[in-house]
């Protein structure tokens, strides 16, 4: 394999992460709360919902038994399963029939749409970024997502654009017909992206594992921090950002029209952009670990804000947390990422994603769902908690601070102090 197939299997690789945050946009946030809402889902329900995305992590444990040696061709096609299950969740809404039913459909394609997505993913990425120089990871991964946040900004414009459309005419199913066959065409692109794609031939013979030899894997005390780390955050946001989608465009919480939400992402990429490769830059040279501790204080400060915002104060509150959060962001997917190579060598890299992962998934999607009553019991009663007027996504803001500075606090002590020992051997 030649140095020019290379290149040009980098340059797809970033064309299909692209592609992919398309699809991922159409199916998260303030895009699912709209196809919720219109199924009916209360705000609680819809945070469980999204937090699939975190218990579909579990799932990656099964790529340490299914993908072994070569894994291309089983994760094009795993992919293609996943996308097209995604664009059945604006078919939903089509079907004639009860919509209790209609609910259920919802809930079980998105589910398994999200089991199939994470059993290919860990291969997936160690496939991908074994084309990419260790030495270029952090600039590499932040060019990636600098070209899918400027235009998937765009993006979100104009499927947010397509909602208000048909929105204001009493006629959403017509956007999500629009947007189905979008989400059709986005498969086909970003399989064949995937297809012509080089696979680098295996540097070792695999041997055939168990379910129980797998966690062998946690024998690795390395394997077991980067473990915790993900743990500790997928908790800490886990138990607020899941209801930020529904807050933002119920009636009775921000009531955001799809046109700000668009300029708030707009925003978003833009900031994000600008500290991805600033990010970056910064872990090649003193490391993922001290670049995690600084952004997940960033986003400690973002919650913090978002404790202060309601309906009355909304656009401009919510926009400082979510710049904030663009600021941490850009460097916290990246980093946690990126601590699985810097900890684990060789095949391990991708069983210790895949573990870290599945268990802070796991932990994640528990955190919404144990935190799901007290949001009910706030809306139910009129958002009002010990006699004072607050909306449910401003008190679980303000547990999420509190859980952020337990991350900071694990970093600092088990991690960057080991990596500054380490540099003055």
């Amino acid at each position: 394999m030649n140095e020019k197939q290379l290149t040009r299997s980098r340059v797809l690789y970033i064309i299909e992460a692209t592609v992919e945050y398309f699809v991922s946009i159409l199916v998260a946030g303030t895009f699912l709360a709209t196809l919720t809402n219109y199924l009916h889902f209360d705000t609680a329900t819809t945070g469980i919902i999204s937090s699939f995305i975190s218990l579909g992590c579990v799932f990656q444990l099964f790529a340490m038994v299914v993908f072994r040696g070569r894994t291309k061709k089983t994760v094009v096609v795993f992919s293609v399963i996943n996308q097209l299950l995604f664009t059945l969740l604006y078919v939903v809404p089509l079907i004639e029939g009860d919509n209790s039913f209609k609910q259920g459909t919802f809930i079980c394609l998105i589910l398994l749409a999200y089991i199939i997505y994470n059993i290919a993913h860990p291969a997936k990425i160690g496939w991908l970024m074994s084309l990419v120089d260790d030495s270029k990871r952090g600039r590499f991964t932040a060019t990636k997502e600098i070209v899918s946040l400027i235009t998937g900004t765009l993006f979100t414009f104009g499927m947010g654009s397509v909602i208000d459309y048909y929105e204001t005419k009493g006629d959403l199913k017509s956007a999500f017909i629009v947007i189905a066959i979008g989400m059709v065409v986005l498969t086909v692109f970003h399989t064949l992206l995937m297809i012509f794609t080089v696979e680098k031939e295996p540097t070792a013979t695999e041997e055939k594992r168990s379910f129980k030899s797998i966690f062998s894997v946690l024998k690795d005390k390395n394997v077991i921090k980067v473990t915790i780390v993900f743990s500790l955050w997928y908790l800490a946001s886990c138990v607020t950002t899941p209801f930020y989608g529904a807050y933002q465009r119920s009636a009775d919480g921000l009531a955001f029209p799809m046109w700000f939400i668009s300029i708030l992402s707009g925003v978003y990429a833009i900031v994000r952009s600008l500290f991805s490769y600033v990010w970056g830059s910064y872990a090649d040279k003193y490391s993922f670990a001290n670049m995690i501790k600084i952004c997940f204080s960033i986003a400690g400060l973002g919650f913090l804000v978002n404790v202060f915002c309601t309906p009355e104060n909304g656009f401009v509150v919510y926009t400082i947390y979510y710049i904030l959060t663009a600021i941490a962001m850009a460097g916290i997917n990246s980093a946690l990422i990126n601590l699985c190579f810097d900890y684990a060598q060789g095949n391990r890299r991708r069983d210790a994603l895949a573990v870290s992962q599945a268990i802070s998934g796991v932990i994640g999607f528990l955190a919404t769902t144990a935190i799901s009553p007290l949001v009910s019991y706030i809306e139910n009663n009129g958002n009002m908690l010990f006699g004072i007027s607050v909306h449910a996504p401003q008190v679980t803001s303000l547990i999420a601070v509190v859980l952020t500075i337990v991350c900071i606090a694990y970093v600092s002590i088990f991690m960057t102090k080991k990596q500054k020992k380490s540099e003055d051997v």
